[in-house]
């Protein structure tokens, strides 16, 4: 039994990795010089493996493309099941306060490691810089037209990644499969007209971001950046927005409340509480709602409020528009940034003509897809690896049936 596997990720090998036994040649190809490129970039460099166990129904709602299908997957191999592959192969995991998962060593090279240890244990074969051009089905089985030749295989999975753009996908023409058009995930918001870059580097722990004229809206830390917004919040936003906000061209208005634990009557309690209990407190020196004192004296200025003024002599008016800096705050978005390495497409293979128990073709038997080069994606947190590691192992494990 011939396998290839193609593509050179965290799919692609543990899907070779599953499809080794017995009496089974299997062979990765990589276009690129490099292995695991996403990996080693990861979570700053660190690998977010996965995220901590969740019950079944909340964690597919990680996923803005692919719950559905997911919900099949992830029975046979879950969060659980990679702790416990990893930890019983010597790469001990740690949970994060926010649910993220790393290696204990805070090294992607862990990862990498133990993912190429295991491969040249089974004895897979690995050709790099070796891209597949084309597939193409045979009477019995496929072959591969690539970089360092020809090569007939009986089965094939196809583990490339996601692209950002159509043409990428030209080496499944031969396939005949519906492929949904890519477009960014995970991204931040370009605001390149608001005053509020000035304070790059500064966060909050738990706000409010929503998109103007939408339902949208995500909870979490929120990040300004010398080019506007960003942050967990924010990415996970992107990822549930990605399509409308493709279709607007990037151009919205974000709304951020920024302590989501406040809404705009709790705001104006707590002022006017704090107005009568330290009446001559200066307002810019003392900031409240768990926001940075510089983003407060920017809220503060904004609100028309002197330097030296004490809570005492706030008026009405400037109290409204501080409390309106602080609930409602409007940004106008133009543009996006992908979010450094760790690009992530929405768009691929139509999961329609995909079997979600065995990653198998509808159109064509012993062809299999795992990872990104599919139409789904998760958030940031570790889902798009949890993603990776269950269709790579569900595709290498069909192979044997």
């Amino acid at each position: 039994m011939k396998i290839a596997v193609i593509g050179g990720g965290a799919s692609g090998f543990f899907a070779a990795i599953h499809a080794s036994g017995k009496g089974r040649e299997v062979i990765l190809f990589e276009k690129s010089p490099k292995l695991l490129s996403k990996v080693k970039v990861s979570g700053g460099g660190r690998c977010n493996v996965t995220h901590r166990p969740m019950e079944m129904s909340k964690l597919v709602k990680n996923y803005p493309r692919g719950e559905k299908f997911l919900k099949k997957v992830f029975p046979k191999f879950n969060s659980e099941d990679t702790i416990q592959w990893f930890e019983s192969r010597g790469v001990p995991l740690k949970v994060e306060a926010d649910g993220r998962m790393f290696p204990v060593s805070d090294d992607s090279q862990s990862i990498i490691d133990c993912l190429l240890k295991e491969s040249n244990q089974l004895g897979i074969e690995i050709k790099k810089s070796c891209g597949v051009k084309e597939i193409l089905p045979q009477s019995k089985g496929f072959k591969l037209v690539t970089d360092q030749g020809s090569f007939d295989f009986d089965r094939v999975i196809i583990a490339s990644g996601g692209f950002p753009k159509m043409e990428s996908y030209g080496f499944l023409k031969s396939l005949s499969h519906s492929i949904v058009a890519p477009i960014p995930s995970l991204f931040t918001f370009n605001t390149p007209h608001e005053s509020i870059r000035s304070l790059m580097g500064l966060s909050v722990p738990n706000g409010l971001v929503k998109i103007s004229g939408t339902k949208m809206n995500y909870q979490g830390p929120i990040l300004i950046t010398h080019w506007g917004l960003s942050g967990p919040a924010v990415l996970k936003l992107s990822a549930y927005g990605a399509k409308w906000l493709h279709e607007q061209n990037y151009q919205a208005s974000a709304i951020i409340n920024w302590n989501s634990g406040f809404g705009e009557a709790d705001y104006e309690l707590h002022l006017k509480d704090y107005q009568l209990g330290h009446p001559h407190r200066k307002i810019t020196s003392h900031p409240l709602f768990d926001i940075p004192s510089r983003l407060w004296g920017y809220f503060c200025e904004l609100a028309g409020i002197e330097m030296n003024q004490t809570y005492l002599s706030l008026s009405k008016k400037q109290l409204n528009k501080l409390i309106q800096n602080l609930f409602c705050f409007i940004l106008k978005v133009e543009g996006k940034t992908t979010f450094k390495e760790e690009f992530v497409t929405a768009g691929g293979v139509s999961l329609q003509e995909i079997h979600p128990e065995s990653m198998e073709s509808n159109l064509h038997p012993n062809l299999y897809f795992a990872g990104e080069i599919l139409d789904m994606d998760g958030i940031t947190g570790g889902f798009n690896f949890q993603a990776a590691w269950s269709t790579g192992y569900l595709a290498g494990k069909a192979t044997h049936l």
